[in-house]
């Protein structure tokens, strides 16, 4: 570098370093001077960044075939020649390693250029670019003066639809589309030398962009010095969809051992790569903690799918001196923390920070000062904080709060809310929406760390240290419980307010940063859906609600039609039992037409003289339990739908059980209350779902004597004793019923038996066995080698020999209902009369038409087919027409029955690829659309899939909120909705397969 060098201490930095390091300050919006103000000892590169091709080619590339392994086995496996092979996951780390290792040798210590354009999702410093996939089409479409008419204009602006050519199959994959609409047209060929400082560059150009003709100017510099690999890439960065199979975690903690340690507590890439440079100098005890004004990523709750209250008050470890735990409704809104400080130089003498667990801050809605006018909430917290509190940071969430009915709005409009705060600031204080903090943890005071103290000491310094606001800022209550008995009582009542759940926290644990442990679980209703039934009830009694809803009916009591053995010793035809109390659920519209339907109708309840000819209450006449403020008539009611989690035992209802968390799903209008449901046809249902359990839970058991028996069977077999005979267990079909079989030689693989498993299959199946081959009868000889008796009886001839696939395919078809026609891949040896009649049951390239061929037989019959092209464009207008003219509807053709479907795939966890790609192709092959942007408008179903409940609870969660603000919202379902409907080649009923 010699003369033409700078230096920087004794590290000599080349002027191509100098000049890429000053093009930060922009970056992260800061001037020199407080760059090297705010970080005096940050690194500077002595070298300038690698070319942006490297970063693809030594580690995108890499990664992206790494996540293609399967991630199951062993950590270690030998290699042919004995070397140990890695696992997918050692194999990650070393690529990223490799890379780490190779920038700090080549180009130096400052890292932060390289990893945001690896976690561009994470990099908080750069601004939003304002750009989608339909805007980048447009623009590349313009650039590459591409008309938009053309099959590359139309792919590229239409990307979510399959197309006629190779593109159809990165339909949904808009980053793929591209690079082959610009493979076709690139400006180089190779590589670019764009270096990683240049792209950052020109997409803080790209971030800070005023319209479609300086985002143009970009993309152009782009276009020219990149290739459409690199493009490719480039573009994924700037949607942020990367996907190359490496978590931040694995990152950060390869590039410094407390790197994961420090972006916990401030969300800042930027701050791990210049604070964080050297991995021998670790992180001081006192900077891993959280920090005022830098946002921290906060601790989450735990959830147990199958676990019962008594597991998971277990999981929170009471002792015998502490048996405590705490119990908090779940609330429905976003999660948020609040940073306060006290500043003299700052408008009211107090300065705040607002962020949402994504690090998304939204100072600018809430307000950052006591006298910040536009402020939706701090400009109403002039009292909100004790004599003596210099600074604090809070953990909570920011609900939508209705004055008018005092009650929280379900998640969804309370940006609107709050928007609405900040404009009209001279508003009532007693009416309309606002946004409410509630605050459940404080983890920093005056200068204080108090993550490492317990939960029941924060919230003591939190009592102390903040001063409740009436609906605008408040500490969330919660209740001290001992026993699992605590949970259900409570459960059932925020089921009834329409709420989310409820959190269990341990008291006595500390604050556990960016972690999902034990400490905090919570329990959801729909985390226990073990009864599934809709149930169409009539309604007997209502129940008047506060606030708004004062005067009104806000839940209703539901009963049991009499059974016809009642009406029959004397009972009233009309009278019902009480069964349960439902409030949650409702619609303002379903009052609305309850209302409707049973206006004046209703009779107020007199305990004296209980209406007992119509409605019996728990504990009787003299009791009255769950008393209704009034009733009707069934006659004059409605019936409406429920669903609920299970039947328990009750006192408090007429017949001693109840349902548990019901909630209420439509209006039954269709129905009359003399169709609703009896006592009689509630036990017919309630026995059957209890013999389904019972069976579900033989299952194992039956497995494993099953299991037994075989293996029993097969210690016979494995003595290789031709005289010892093949247990028989008994009937298990009866699909060779009537037909005599002589088993002659074992079977080959893959259906690998002995003579005598197969002889005892037979006489499983309804056969019987005969030791002695009769030609010309109607016995089936069986055989799959050339043994002796085999070779003689065909050297005679008029034989045929039968494989013993033939029994397995017969067995497997349609759960062995039926024997099936002959094929030529049954045949082991055949006179010519029976291969022609072979021939015929099967299509010229040897499919089936009498059975499912497995996927192996398929790749078999598809490898012999010729390959030939049709000259005659396919048109599926034309297509359609025909299929209509011959009487068959597109329902009765697996390739269409997803047609009108278009589906957003979300995986709950990386390591469920392959099932989301085998899920995609059903949908793809069967007609249906899947899509990468959520945003599209089109979607008709969101599909979760994963294998672990508790991800998918967690991505459930995540999508609905970010559907929540749609007019028309999509089915949020499972991916075993898309295999059973494959499975029954039809669309199945999505309700049972619902994500709640």
């Amino acid at each position: 570098m010699g003369d033409d060098a700078s230096t920087k201490g004794n590290v000599p930095i080349s002027d191509d370093a100098a000049r890429e390091d000053e093009m930060q300050y922009g970056s992260v919006g800061m001037s020199k001077e407080e760059l090297d103000d705010k970080y005096p000892n940050r690194p500077r590169n002595h070298s300038k960044t690698l070319a942006f091709s490297d970063l693809y080619r030594d580690l995108f590339n890499p990664l992206n075939e790494n996540k293609k392994q399967p991630s199951g086995g062993p950590a270690r496996k030998k290699g042919p020649h004995g070397a140990t092979k890695l696992s997918p996951h050692e194999q990650r780390r070393n690529i990223i390693e490799r890379f780490i290792t190779r920038w700090r040798k080549e180009v130096g210590n400052d890292f932060y250029p390289a990893l945001r354009l690896i976690l561009p999702d994470k990099d908080r410093d750069r601004g939003v670019y304002g750009l989608k996939e339909n805007a980048i089409g447009k623009l590349l479409v313009k650039l590459i003066k591409i008309d938009k008419n053309s099959e590359d204009g139309y792919n590229l602006l239409h990307w979510k639809l399959p197309g006629q050519t190779a593109a159809s199959r990165l339909a949904g994959d808009f980053a793929g589309r591209c690079f082959e609409v610009i493979s076709k047209r690139p400006m180089r060929t190779e590589p670019g030398h764009m270096t990683i400082a240049e792209v950052n560059e020109q997409l803080d150009k790209l971030a800070a962009s005023a319209g479609e003709a300086e985002n143009l100017r970009v993309f152009e510099i782009f276009y020219n010095r990149m290739n459409a690999e690199e493009l490719m890439w480039l573009i994924r960065i700037i949607l942020k969809q990367m996907k190359v199979g490496a978590t931040e975690r694995t990152l950060l903690d390869l590039w410094h051992p407390d790197g994961e340690a420090l972006f916990n507590v401030s969300s800042s890439l930027r701050r791990v790569c210049w604070e964080l440079y050297d991995p021998e100098v670790r992180l001081e005890q006192e900077e891993s903690g959280v920090t005022l004004m830098q946002c921290f990523q906060p601790q989450l709750a735990q959830f147990q799918v199958s676990a019962s209250f008594q597991r998971m008050t277990e999981l929170l470890r009471p002792t015998e001196d502490d048996p405590e735990y705490w119990i908090e409704e779940k609330l429905d809104g976003e999660r948020m923390q609040m940073h306060m400080v006290n500043d003299p130089n700052h408008p009211g003498g107090r300065r705040f920070c607002f962020w949402s667990r994504k690090a998304k801050e939204y100072t600018y809605l809430y307000g950052d000062g006591l006298q910040d006018e536009k402020s939706s909430l701090t400009r109403h917290l002039k009292n909100a904080f004790a004599p003596g509190v210099r600074n604090l940071i809070l953990d909570g969430e920011m609900v939508e709060w209705d004055m008018d009915v005092d009650k929280i709005v379900p998640f969804g409009t309370l940006k609107t809310a709050a928007l609405s705060e900040q404009n009209n600031p001279s508003s009532s204080d007693s009416a309309g929406r606002r946004p409410l903090f509630r605050v459940f943890d404080i983890l920093y005071l005056n200068d204080k760390q108090l993550t490492q103290y317990t939960l029941r000491d924060r919230h003591n310094a939190l009592e102390k240290a903040v001063k409740p606001v009436h609906r605008r800022l408040e500490i969330h209550n919660h209740t001290v419980a001992t026993g699992p008995d605590a949970i259900e009582p409570l459960l059932r009542e925020v089921v009834a307010n329409a709420s989310e759940g409820l959190v269990l926290k341990n008291p006595r644990s500390m604050y556990r940063l960016n972690s999902r442990n034990d400490d905090w679980l919570k329990v959801k209703p729909e985390y226990m859906d073990e009864f599934g039934e809709s149930l169409d009830c009539v309604v007997i009694g209502g129940y008047y609600g506060s606030g708004r809803r004062g005067g009104m009916l806000s839940s209703f009591l539901c009963g049991l039609r009499v059974s016809q053995n009642h009406i029959q010793a004397g009972a009233n035809p009309e009278k019902c039992f009480s069964f349960f109390k439902v409030g949650g659920g409702f619609k303002a519209e379903d009052y609305a037409e309850i209302r409707h339907r049973t206006e004046a109708k209703w009779i107020e309840w007199d305990p004296k003289n209980p209406p007992s000819e119509y409605i019996e209450l728990g504990g009787g006449e003299a009791r009255q339990f769950e008393r209704p403020d009034v009733w009707i008539r069934p006659r004059d009611s409605v019936v409406v739908s429920v669903k609920a989690a299970s039947v328990g035992p009750s006192d408090q209802f007429a017949r001693g059980f109840t349902l548990r968390f019901p909630r209420f799903r439509r209006l039954r209008l269709d129905r009359t209350w003399d169709t609703a449901l009896s006592v009689e046809e509630f036990q017919h249902l309630r026995q059957k779902i209890d013999e389904e359990s019972k069976e579900k839970a033989m299952t194992t058991e039956n497995r494993k004597k099953r299991s037994v028996k075989r293996v029993k069977r097969e210690l016979v077999i494995a003595g290789e004793d031709s005289s010892a005979p093949a247990e028989f267990e008994g009937p298990k079909s009866k699909v060779f019923d009537g037909l005599e079989f002589c088993v002659m030689s074992e079977s080959l693989k893959p259906f690998k038996k002995t003579k005598m498993q197969l002889e005892a299959i037979i006489k499983e199946n309804g056969g019987t066995i005969s030791q002695r081959a009769e030609p010309g009868t109607n016995m089936l000889l069986i055989a799959d080698k050339k043994v002796v008796k085999v070779a003689s009886l065909m050297k005679g001839g008029g034989v045929d020999i039968i494989r013993p696939r033939w029994i397995r395919d017969c067995l497997e078809q349609a759960g062995g209902g039926f024997p099936l026609p002959f094929e030529e891949v049954h045949l082991f040896h055949a006179t010519d009369e029976l291969k022609a009649a072979a021939e015929e049951n099967s299509d010229p390239y040897g499919d089936s038409y009498a059975r499912d061929v497995s996927v192996e037989e398929l790749r078999e019959i598809l490898a012999d087919m010729p390959k030939f092209e049709s000259t005659e464009e396919f048109s599926k207008g034309q297509f359609l027409e025909e299929l209509e003219e011959r009487g068959r509807g597109l329902n009765d053709m697996r390739g269409m029955i997803f047609q009108r479907c278009v589906v957003y795939m979300k995986e709950a966890d990386e390591k469920d690829g392959r099932l989301l790609r085998k899920l995609t192709n059903y949908v793809r092959y069967a007609g249906g659309m899947c899509v990468d942007d959520m945003e599209n408008e089109d979607i008709t179903h969101v599909v979760i899939v994963g294998e672990d409940a508790m991800q998918i609870g967690d991505a459930a969660d995540s999508i609905r909120r970010e559907l929540s603000t749609r007019h028309r919202m999509p089915r949020l379902v499972s991916g075993k909705w898309i295999e059973d409907s494959w499975k029954e080649r039809t669309l199945v009923d999505e309700e049972q397969y619902a994500v709640l």
